[in-house]
């Protein structure tokens, strides 16, 4: 092949590799390694076909540049962490925005499902929250406190065993996915429906307003990480009932690498869900206006998190093409 037919056949591709080693925190580690071998399979054809030529040189030069920066960041621990943090989580958000969308739509699905069933049937409010659990909210409403529930206990405590109970309802709505999306389903219809009658009961009583005021200062983040969990879960179960032009298993590992880094992207939102439960939300009489900007931050963080930013990067990086 002519020395002008090599560099005109594969120039964009050098380019291409260009550009990611000056973007190299925001590419995937895979492109590179894919990129390094590209470079040096050529260098290695222009080594024998184009000893003398200028050509070689800029392939050697472009090797060697390739390979001290990836591996200064297969060294660098922090680099890893940089880039999980700072596009591997939005990256995969983007991925499995789908099933995210079909988890919202089922859990706001099973919360009027859930509402309109305690409309018509008034014994559901007991079968669905529990007796006690009604009882003593209904209490709460007689007194002019109708979120008092969250004023029980002592705030630490109150945070940490709420924190644990909402992992626990994610990891089961994340796992349960393995069912062929089923188990997933269930959780979040089963959630959907709860928060459904919750709200039933409070507008039943005329102190829906009120008592908003006070659970959604935690529940803006709790019921949304819920969601996103669910949708990492439905994300693994469609994998395997829809493999699209790869095996299932490989259907599979793809989805997993990609659910499992959105559930970590929710750690932190649950321990501020919790911590707003506990410390937060039983002083929700002081000022409604305080409870409204800590609704409103919440859902700008998470609006922010799982929607604006990836669409912001998959718009700079094309991750569609």
């Amino acid at each position: 092949m002519r020395e002008a037919s090599f560099i005109e056949r594969n120039k964009e591709k050098w380019l291409s590799i260009e550009n990611n080693l000056l973007n190299i925190v925001h590419v995937d580690p895979d492109i590179l390694a894919s990129n390094y071998i590209e470079l040096t399979n050529d260098l290695a054809y222009a080594q024998t076909f184009y000893p003398q030529s200028k050509t070689k040189d800029y392939l050697n030069e472009l090797s060697i540049r390739a390979h001290q920066l990836i591996y200064k960041d297969q060294k660098s621990s922090s680099n890893k962490l940089a880039h999980f943090f700072t596009y591997e989580i939005f990256e995969s958000i983007w991925k499995i925005r789908k099933p995210l969308i079909y988890s919202l739509l089922i859990f706001l699905f099973a919360n009027v499902i859930g509402f309109i069933s305690a409309v018509y049937e008034e014994s559901f409010l007991k079968f669905i929250m529990g007796s006690h659990y009604v009882d003593m909210t209904l209490a709460n409403i007689k007194d002019g406190n109708p979120a008092g529930v969250y004023q029980q206990g002592s705030n630490w405590g109150g945070a940490l065993a709420i924190t644990i109970n909402n992992v626990k309802v994610a990891f089961f709505a994340f796992i349960y996915g393995i069912f062929f999306s089923l188990g997933t389903g269930y959780i979040l219809m089963l959630n959907g429906i709860m928060v459904g009658t919750f709200h039933y009961l409070f507008y039943k009583y005329d102190v829906l307003g009120e008592a908003m005021t006070a659970i959604w200062i935690h529940g803006t983040i709790e019921l949304s990480v819920i969601v996103i969990a669910g949708g990492c879960g439905l994300a693994m179960g469609n994998s395997i009932l829809f493999p699209k032009s790869y095996t299932r298993l490989e259907s599979f590992k793809r989805a997993v690498k990609h659910a499992s880094k959105v559930l970590i992207s929710t750690i932190p939102f649950f321990i501020v869900a919790g911590t707003l439960e506990g410390y937060v939300t039983r002083y929700y009489q002081v000022s409604i206006w305080l409870c409204l900007l800590v609704i409103v931050l919440s859902a700008i963080a998470i609006a922010y998190v799982y929607i604006i930013k990836p669409k912001q990067m998959a718009v700079k990086y094309a991750w569609d093409k």
